[in-house]
């Protein structure tokens, strides 16, 4: 049995003062006998218990910061999807399998109790998974790194599939509560928007007064997130937007009128109440924008007062201090920065403007033009006035410096400047206002330079650098993926968990008949869970033996999920053609959201689901060829479907996906990869040899020489390909069984539109790849070699070795030593 670290408080000591515990805790919180619990009561009961264990050594990781005047990285992110937590706790308290023996032993089921902890609806995708992976490695590395977010009432939507299309219901995942947060009142601050601002001189300098303002309370509420194993705790914040009593009367129009008091109140609260709620209106544009602001705003709030209470002034605040940006939402933490150091702290504005610069870093996670945030001014200025005037300021003076910079008529001051066009250009204000700029891979910080910011590269080119982003080994292994984990431990020995880069001595094995038994067996079991979970959730029966191929992620044209279903449709005419066709069963496994109002997306997920039905429905092709789309997917969802992956499916557009991690997740499984030369695809090709990995489809250059020059007509292309022809014809010509006008927006995507994504011209090539991919299964121990190889590799994209590399080239914040933790607490 596996003791409880050394440090634990009395609670995991050894299983029987564990079970003594957890019964008197749990008659305390519920007022009943332990024969009467329930899954929920059980997780509930057990989630105290880990933070009440956890509470001295998060004081004492906070005081050891102090102590030590340690510099702390603070992480704004819109999204922290961190999916469900007690397990992951459990596992880094070191008390999971104690856990296990000991409400086993009183008639209760973990697995049941894990299950009935809801996801947290605080992020949707990469993004979101990548900002939780990082706080984790911040913590079990023994760095000071906080997350800062916002405490969404609702989640983006929980996805239910109605006669094979989406349909959204409401994501209430703080129905029964949130064991894990403390709500610190205390410490709530007010954000303000609209208004005026005041303008007077006073003491020899130009004063800014912010009046007849909207406020906001802003209240935090803290998270631990505990380190693996080592004592740190660290801490994710996350704000919650509540009215100010007094305020309901000052802002509210009419407050004589309970109606208009209560829908005033709701108005304030909506600001934390969804997840990138709908901004095809202007009342959701200003919405989103004003959660951007409401995040940075409290957060710096927050974090100026605490190091002012501190040190008695904000003078030197970048030498211990780091806020970091992920991706263009929280850029506004630039003039609200500026707006803190010059009006509340006096300061000039050159002062300032070193600090904020200083102390401000910015990641980029996209090539995508409706991924770069720009706000119209007019909805922007009437929202912030004080922040736009400071925005406004910062973009004259960069205009100034690019004309000192460029002689006259060189300067490119329009396609550079902040405010153009009546627009205010997110990405823009993070280059100016930043140390640092990274990509996320190192051909997405290439394209970066070289083509979406290169006028920025030819100004600040020491700005730019790339960190590959990565995942956390120990969740997505080591928690998800436990047999495998076992089977490596016994393997290599466990050093893999704290240093990942030494699954490369997986490598000695790859060869190795009896190590592949045990993977393959491993595989299997995992595959045969997963088609319970199918059978379950979906009514059809998988075969474990057919290849399991996968593609879950979000829902969008340049992922190209259309990509893998045009080609499922492809088999399947084969299929029917020549029923005796030699081909190696398949399970073709999808899952993802679409956004509400992304109308091409939605009706990709209806033609999947046709797809499925058609096709596993007939017998003659069913044994062969299967399709399921598993709804709602999720981060709990992801830790059972990656395990069993046989193949990673990452085909978006060449130079179109900045990184991708889910690549990253399959490939630490055990999955081989059939994908584009794209994001850390490219990466991962590196790592594992060609020869473990199937590539296809245009290269990044090549898809930029189409943009640029052209060359590329899809019904032409589609003309001379009659088979790739008849798949795109039966999307509107009645052979499949819904309306003709059913998946016409796909049809004109493809033709019409000329085929955007070059989903038809990389079609031919991925089709002969998937056929080579086919026959390689076939040969087990060539598949199980390339398989192990994958895993041996995968410890170089651990979000360990991300994270040290950007807390030494970017954030500049020290590790401390274990012993000294310890010690601490």
């Amino acid at each position: 049995m596996k003791k409880a670290v050394k440090g634990a408080g009395s609670m995991f000591k050894s299983k029987e003062q564990f079970k003594r515990n957890f019964v008197q805790n749990f008659e305390q919180m519920h007022g009943k006998d332990i024969n009467a619990a329930t899954a929920d009561s059980v997780y509930q009961t057990l989630g105290m218990m880990v933070r009440n264990e956890v509470a001295a050594q998060w004081i004492s990781t906070n005081r050891f910061y102090r102590e030590n005047e340690a510099k702390e990285v603070y992480y704004f992110s819109m999204e922290f999807l961190l999916g469900r937590l007690l397990e992951n706790n459990l596992l880094n308290l070191g008390a999971l399998n104690l856990c296990r023996e000991g409400l086993s032993e009183l008639g209760i089921s973990l697995d049941e109790a894990l299950a009935a902890e809801p996801d947290a609806g605080l992020g949707n995708g990469g993004l979101g998974r990548l900002a939780a992976c990082f706080l984790d490695s911040l913590a079990s590395m023994g760095l000071p790194g906080h997350g800062c977010g916002i405490r969404y009432r609702y989640g983006l939507f929980q996805q239910a599939i109605s006669d094979g299309a989406q349909v959204e219901l409401p994501e209430d995942w703080l129905r029964g509560g949130n064991v894990w947060e403390t709500r610190r009142p205390e410490e709530a601050v007010e954000v303000r928007f609209g208004g005026r601002v005041r303008v007077e001189q006073a003491g020899g300098r130009l004063a800014f007064h912010h009046e007849d303002y909207d406020s906001v309370l802003a209240v935090p509420y803290d998270l631990p997130v505990i380190g693996y194993q080592n004592s740190t705790v660290n801490t994710l914040r996350l704000w919650s937007a509540e009215p100010v009593l007094i305020d309901l009367k000052r802002g509210c129009p009419n407050p004589g009128s309970y109606r208009n008091v209560v829908e005033y109140k709701h108005r304030l609260e909506a600001i934390s109440e969804l997840l990138y709620p709908d901004d095809s209106s202007r009342k959701g544009k200003a919405l989103r924008l004003q959660q951007q602001y409401f995040l940075v705003s409290a957060g710096l709030q927050s974090i100026t007062a605490a190091y002012k209470k501190r040190y008695g002034t904000l003078k030197g605040f970048s030498d211990r201090v780091a806020v970091h940006i992920n991706d263009t939402h929280p850029v506004l933490a630039i003039p609200e920065l500026m707006r803190i150091l010059i009006d509340d702290e006096e300061m000039g504005w050159d002062e300032a403007w070193e600090i904020t610069e200083q102390t401000i870093s910015y990641t980029n996670h996209t090539t995508l033009s409706e991924a770069l945030e720009t706000w119209p001014v007019d909805l922007f200025a009437p929202l912030f006035p004080r922040i736009y005037q400071i925005v406004s300021e910062i973009d004259r003076r960069f205009r100034s410096e690019l004309s000192r910079l460029f002689p006259a008529g060189r300067s490119k001051e329009q396609s550079r400047a902040i405010i153009a066009d009546g627009h205010v250009k997110m990405a823009h204000l993070a280059v100016v206002g930043s140390h640092s700029i990274n990509g996320v891979s190192r051909l997405h910080t290439e394209i970066l330079k070289q083509r979406e910011m290169k006028d920025f590269f030819e100004i600040y080119p020491a700005k730019f650098n790339n960190k590959t982003n990565g995942i956390s080994h120990r969740r997505w292994l080591l928690q998800a993926n436990s047999l495998l984990a076992a089977l490596v431990t016994e393997t290599i020995g466990p050093d893999w968990i704290g240093a990942p880069e030494k699954l490369a001595r997986l490598l000695e094995y790859a060869g190795d008949p009896a190590f592949q038994d045990k993977v393959f067996r491993v595989k299997q079991q995992n595959k045969i869970a997963l088609a319970k979970l199918i059978r379950e959730r979906s009514g059809w029966s998988v075969d474990p033996d057919s290849i399991f191929d996968v593609q879950v992620k979000r829902i969008h044209a340049y992922k190209r999920q259309l990509l893998n279903a045009l080609q499922i449709l492809y088999l399947y005419n084969r299929l029917c053609e020549e029923p005796d066709l030699e081909m190696t069963p398949r399970t073709f496994i999808f899952g993802g959201k679409a956004f509400p109002n992304y109308a091409l997306a939605k009706q990709i997920i209806k033609l999947i689901n046709t797809l499925a039905l058609v096709i596993n429905s007939d017998r003659r092709v069913n044994d062969k060829l299967k399709v399921i789309f598993l709804e709602n997917y999720s981060v709990s969802l992801a830790e059972k479907i990656i395990p069993a992956a046989d193949v990673s499916e990452q085909i978006s557009t060449a130079g179109k996906e900045a990184s991708g991690t889910g690549n990253m997740k399959f490939m630490l499984n055990g999955a081989v990869t059939i994908g584009t030369m794209d994001g850390a695809n490219v990466e991962i090709a590196g790592a594992v040899g060609r020869e473990n990995i199937f590539i296809f489809g245009l290269s990044a250059e090549e898809v930029m020489h189409y943009h640029r020059r052209g060359g590329y007509c899809s019904a032409e292309f589609c003309a001379r390909n009659p088979r790739i022809k008849e798949v795109v014809e039966q999307l509107v010509n009645g052979f499949l069984p819904v309306s003709r006008e059913q998946f016409a927006l796909i049809h004109e995507s493809l033709i019409a539109s000329n085929d955007e994504y070059f989903v038809l011209k990389d079609l031919p090539d991925y089709l002969q790849t998937q056929k080579l991919l086919g026959q390689t299964f076939r040969d087990r121990r060539h598949w199980l070699e390339m398989s192990i190889k994958n895993i041996a590799h995968a410890g170089c994209f651990s979000s360990d070795l991300t994270i040290a590399n950007y807390a030494a080239e970017i954030w500049k914040v020290n590790r401390f030593s274990k012993e000294k933790s310890a010690a601490g607490s």
